[in-house]
């Protein structure tokens, strides 16, 4: 039995549709799912609550991902663990199909959906930034930024030794090997871009931040233990000027969104600058436009 771990603080504007794809379509006892609760003051635990007891659910008073996904390993019952945002869409076949993936004969650990982005009501800034970001190839590859990542019992004992990171999604898959990792093209997710560009950068601060926390992880951990056999570079996903002439190159149509790409990308490393040397890795920048009806 597959296990869905939700972690959910303040989402009762988004968690009904997530658990209700969910649970349509999907037969008594073929999912376990647990929503973990982790320090709310809305209604978040009884929306959860209403699904029945299909859907289990757990509170902590703690506002923290992390801690919420640990708590959310204590009650899961079964592999693959799925770890799912509350605030995406995934229905039962798509667990189905990431599931399949694990099972394979191979070596994949790890698999994530497709990513769909519905681009109605967003700002012509944001959409021409997603235009530019979906189409890089570290974004197309990587498991991170699709709110959803399921694991074999091998590769969640291996995300498992990984510190809290804001960039959690980024680091799991970072831990994973192209061999080891899947995105299944027949899965798919609903990932709510943000609408405004004020909440865009908001994202982007976040995103940079989480990065340089994770770099640093990474630096500190090459310094404590000397490791012949690892590689010079720890594996990455920041986008290089390279990728944006290539895509360029590739589409000269993409000259202007590539001009607004960059701008989001210095306004962010400008906003992010100041939690980097405060070293405030803890303030989570939420978007809320991407959590309206």
């Amino acid at each position: 039995m597959p296990s869905i771990v939700i972690p959910a603080h303040n989402e009762e504007r988004t968690l009904g549709r997530l658990l209700d794809a969910l649970l349509e379509g999907s037969r008594d006892e073929e999912f376990d799912i647990v929503v973990v609760c982790n320090g709310c003051t809305d209604d978040t635990a009884r929306v959860a609550g209403e699904r029945g007891p299909r859907v289990r659910v757990v509170e902590t008073p703690v506002p923290s991902k992390h801690e919420a996904l640990r708590l959310g390993d204590t009650h899961a019952r079964g592999f693959p663990r799925i770890y799912v945002d509350a605030d995406v869409v995934l229905g039962a076949g798509d667990v189905r199909a990431l599931t399949a993936a694990l099972d394979a004969p191979g070596e994949v650990l790890a698999a994530a959906p497709e990513r769909e982005l519905p681009m109605t009501g967003c700002s012509w800034r944001v959409r021409a930034y997603y235009r530019v970001w979906q189409r890089l190839p570290a974004v197309r590859e990587g498991l991170f930024g699709r709110g959803v990542i399921a694991m074999s019992g091998e590769g969640h004992a291996r995300i498992a030794a990984l510190p809290p990171l804001m960039a959690d999604d980024l680091a799991a898959s970072l831990a994973f090997g192209p061999a080891e990792r899947s995105v299944v093209r027949t899965a798919r997710v609903v990932v709510r871009p943000p609408r405004t560009w004020r909440d865009l950068i908001r994202r982007r601060v976040r995103a940079a931040t989480s990065t340089a926390q994770l770099e640093a992880h990474q630096a500190g951990h090459r310094e404590a233990g000397p490791d012949a056999s690892a590689p010079a570079a720890p594996p990455s996903a920041r986008t290089g000027v390279s990728d944006l002439k290539a895509l360029v190159r590739a589409e000269p149509a993409l000259l202007p969104a590539v001009v607004v790409f960059l701008s989001a990308a210095l306004a962010a490393r400008r906003g992010a600058r100041k939690a980097i040397k405060a070293r405030d890795f803890d303030t989570w920048l939420r978007d809320e436009s991407s959590r309206q009806d």
